[in-house]
């Protein structure tokens, strides 16, 4: 009998006290006691963000940027506040201090040395604290650009499209925040259902506090490849944060972040243009088949891809599709919905993506994400010309206006802002940079009306005739949280 993985709402709620630092506040149930009805809740900024960031390689001749920044107080946010990344060990020493809102930070290392990072902020540098690494390697198997968005700490992650087939070494990166140990369990799962572990292998996984541990995911069922798979990664105690380092022989390397919560309907914003192969993989946690309509979010609408217009995936169970060339020249994002409406199971999916062709390919991932909401941010776009890529996608049925702004480069310039409209069913690519910019900058996408919007920023960093890419998906940056104004004036209790 196939192994099902249980679907939780742990990560959830670890997530959002992980962002928002702030305790949520309910009315008591059946209201007020005179009967009225209680005031609305008020959005008011975080106080307290955290982030996580993995080790970024372990290649000797690694170079790593750092970026971090706040992207603009929310709310009614004002005075003083800190924001520090500093080594996942004791007594680390700080790596990147932003010191002002809206304004990137920015911090280099060499070689394979460079740890994991873990970090928090607070005050006016809270609300939308994002940072994250991208790494160019030139040469050797790891060659490639790699980048990966620094995330809060959680309990649950799910990983589709990792694979324990030969030539490729999939690293699943944990890192610890915590002053206590996190204990983590890493469940498989192929065409075929749960893969068999090695006893005492992919359970109960220690990893200290203040640290961060790195586990191949092959040798958690050698003599097993799977060329295909899910993993799904829960803590029974602690928190961390969790992503998978892929390396593929010939093909290049990247991280491959965890795909949004199991949901019916999904968008995998961004995918290139120039995708020469896009390989979808999803799985279902729960006890029910999925079937799947595929949709590709083109410039001029949605378009089925001719051959592959549905997705059957067995419950317990990880299937996949080879999409080809499915963009076709035009930049796009793939739309998952139930072929029927009143059959949506919950389903998570990621693809794998390259670019360029013989020893000049290159490898990246693009995963499930959900809307940008009230405001995203990604950090670390480049000036050159075409470095940056940003798509944004309406899988829904009403046009969105959405507002861009890069912010000032981390060697100067400034602030630049565009207000854009995507036409429902479409991606649309947006180019925008600072005025004058030097250095790294932010983007920052925040929905006026309409939607929801989907969004992903390509960063293309070419070398020697190789394409190299990374392609990091934009989320709601919980930079505000609501909490319930008072019933009653209670300040005489204290007077």
């Amino acid at each position: 009998m196939k192994q099902r993985a249980p679907l939780t709402l742990a990560a959830v709620a670890a997530a959002l006290a992980a962002v928002t630092g702030v305790a949520a506040l309910t009315a008591p149930a059946g209201g007020t006691a005179s009967g009225d009805e209680a005031p609305a809740a008020a959005r008011m900024p975080v106080e307290r963000s955290l982030l996580v960031c993995p080790a970024p390689s372990s290649s000797d001749i690694a170079d790593t940027t750092y970026t971090a920044v706040t992207p603009g107080a929310a709310a009614s946010a004002e005075g003083k506040g800190s924001a520090r990344l500093l080594g996942a060990t004791k007594d680390a020493k700080p790596v990147l201090e932003p010191k002002e809102v809206g304004k990137p930070f920015g911090a280099t290392a060499s070689g394979a040395d460079a740890p994991a990072l873990t970090g928090s902020a607070d005050g006016v540098l809270a609300p939308g604290w994002s940072a994250q690494l991208t790494t160019k390697v030139s040469v050797g198997r790891a060659r490639g650009v790699l980048g990966a968005s620094c995330t809060a700490p959680g309990t649950d992650f799910w990983f589709p499209a990792v694979s324990t087939a030969k030539g490729r070494e999939d690293y699943l990166h944990l890192t610890n925040p915590d002053d206590a140990a996190a204990v983590v369990d890493i469940k498989l799962f192929g065409p075929d259902g749960a893969a068999k572990p090695d006893a005492g292998t992919s359970e109960n996984i220690r990893i200290d506090p203040k640290s961060s541990k790195s586990v191949l995911l092959s040798s958690l069922i050698p003599g097993s490849q799977l060329a295909d798979a899910t993993a799904h990664v829960t803590t029974r105690a602690g928190r961390v944060g969790a992503s998978v380092q892929v390396a593929e022989e010939g093909v290049g390397s990247d991280w491959l972040p965890a795909a949004t919560d199991p949901a019916g309907s999904l968008v995998l914003p961004g995918i290139p243009a120039d995708a020469v192969s896009v390989r979808l993989v999803a799985f279902v946690p729960g006890d029910e088949d999925a079937d799947l309509k595929i949709r590709l979010a083109a410039p001029n609408g949605p378009i089925s891809p001719a051959g592959n217009e549905q997705l059957h995936v067995k419950a317990g169970m990880t299937a996949s599709v080879d999409l080809k060339d499915v963009t076709r020249g035009e930049p796009g994002s793939l739309l998952l919905t139930p072929a029927d409406p009143k059959k949506a199971a919950p389903v998570v999916a990621a693809v794998r993506v390259v670019r360029g062709t013989g020893a000049k390919q290159e490898l990246g991932f693009v995963q499930a994400t959900g809307p940008v909401g009230t405001r995203a941010t990604v950090a670390d776009n480049r000036p050159e010309e075409n470095a940056t890529v940003l798509s944004l996608t309406v899988p829904g049925d009403e046009d969105a206006k959405v507002k861009v702004t890069a912010s000032p480069g981390t060697g100067g310039g400034e602030a630049a802002s565009q207000e854009v409209t995507v036409k429902a069913g479409t991606t649309q690519v947006v180019a925008a940079a600072p005025a004058g910019g030097k250095g790294s900058y932010a983007l920052t996408v925040e929905t006026l009306s309409g939607g929801p919007v989907h969004a992903a920023r390509t960063l293309n960093l070419p070398h020697e005739g190789t394409a190299m890419f990374t392609v990091q998906t934009l989320s709601d940056d919980h930079s505000t949280v609501a909490v319930p104004r008072a019933v009653e004036d209670l300040s005489v209790l204290t007077r």
